[in-house]
């Protein structure tokens, strides 16, 4: 502002008051724009490549299940060996991946034209194939269904713990101790077991995947929300004594207010991280209880189940078995890899 070849003068240099050259305009223009949190989280995701391919290949998988069986020829349950009237056709069961049976080959030699079993059929003659790509669809609506439960449970109880504290704090940190000191699985298979005994889902709509599936939503909720309890708890206990909580309690906000409006907001990579880590929890839980028998009704599939009924001709149909587990694999794999990512790009503690 003041004079340079003058340091000692008051008088004021007339150049700083005239207007920008171009040069300067483009100096300016070429500044970083403003972001956000979110943004520059997703900037830093997207640099991470393991991460990225892992959320492409979650978005195939998913885009598949649910597209494919619009388009398929082929259903989920029908037994193609199996018509009205007549004989039972066992040419269309066991058959190798890009075969036929009897009756599509003579229709093939009559000139039509027939879509190949890729994955070959099962001991009932329904295309493989379709019942994995339908198995994949039920056990991604398992994990992402129950991830929302758990977000919804944890969130909520450890956003009271951790905001009132005292007592209240002590009470629910006692009984998420005590639910950690059971075991899990076991708690899981004899409440899957007593509640798909025990609830009544025919003539509704969750007739066709059966009580297990619901009874498996249930025990997610009383089970599985205690770690993200934890890790909202923590959190919260750091930031309610920070100066904008305490501004808006001096204000005379409610609890409600500031947790919605103040805490959650500044949990969110944390709660971001944890819901993508619990979702191949969850799909490996039901994979694993499908196995076992405690998964969705028959005929409708689920990748555990496949692989379980794929045991009785494993020597025959080794396929069978190793289709569904690379399924498995792929989705747990690329969900964990994402998550990992996401809790680079998005935890302030490994970016600062």
């Amino acid at each position: 502002m003041f004079s340079a070849n003058k340091p000692f003068s008051m008088h004021l240099d007339p150049n700083a008051f005239l207007p920008a050259t171009e040069e300067d305009k483009q100096y300016i223009s070429r500044m970083r724009p403003s972001s956000t949190f979110f943004k520059d989280g997703c900037k830093r995701l997207l640099k991470n490549k393991v991460a990225t391919i892992s959320l492409i290949l979650i978005l195939l998988i998913t885009l598949s299940s649910i597209v494919l069986p619009m388009v398929w020829p082929y259903s989920y349950d029908a037994m193609l060996g199996v018509r009205p009237g007549k004989p039972v056709d066992a040419s269309y069961n066991n058959l190798a991946p890009f075969t036929w049976g009897k009756t599509e080959l003579k229709r093939m030699e009559e000139g039509e034209k027939l879509f190949p079993h890729i994955f070959g059929t099962d001991a009932h003659g329904r295309d493989y194939f379709i019942r994995v790509v339908y198995g994949t669809r039920i056990s991604l609506a398992v994990g992402f269904f129950a991830s929302i439960i758990v977000l919804i449970i944890g969130m909520t109880i450890g956003a009271i713990a951790g905001y009132c504290g005292g007592r209240v704090d002590i009470i629910i940190m006692r009984i998420v101790d005590m639910i950690y000191s059971l075991p899990d699985m076991l708690v899981i298979i004899l409440l899957s077991v007593v509640l798909g005994k025990t609830l009544n889902v025919e003539n509704t709509i969750f007739e066709k995947i059966g009580a297990n599936i619901i009874s498996m939503f249930i025990v997610f909720g009383l089970l599985y929300w205690v770690s993200m309890a934890r890790l909202i708890r923590g959190q919260i206990l750091s930031l309610r004594e920070q100066e904008y909580v305490l501004s808006a309690q001096a204000t005379g906000a409610k609890g409600s207010w500031i947790i919605r409006k103040h805490l959650l907001p500044n949990c969110i990579s944390v709660i971001i991280i944890s819901t993508a880590l619990q979702i191949p929890n969850a799909i490996f839980t039901e994979s694993f209880l499908s196995f076992l028998g405690l998964g969705v009704n028959a005929p409708m599939p689920s990748l555990g189940s496949l692989a379980s009924d794929a045991l009785n001709g494993i020597t025959s149909y080794t396929y069978r078995l190793v289709i569904p587990a690379i399924v498995i694999c792929l989705i747990v794999l690329s969900l964990n890899l994402f998550g990992d990512g996401l809790r680079d790009a998005f935890d302030p503690k490994l970016n600062a």
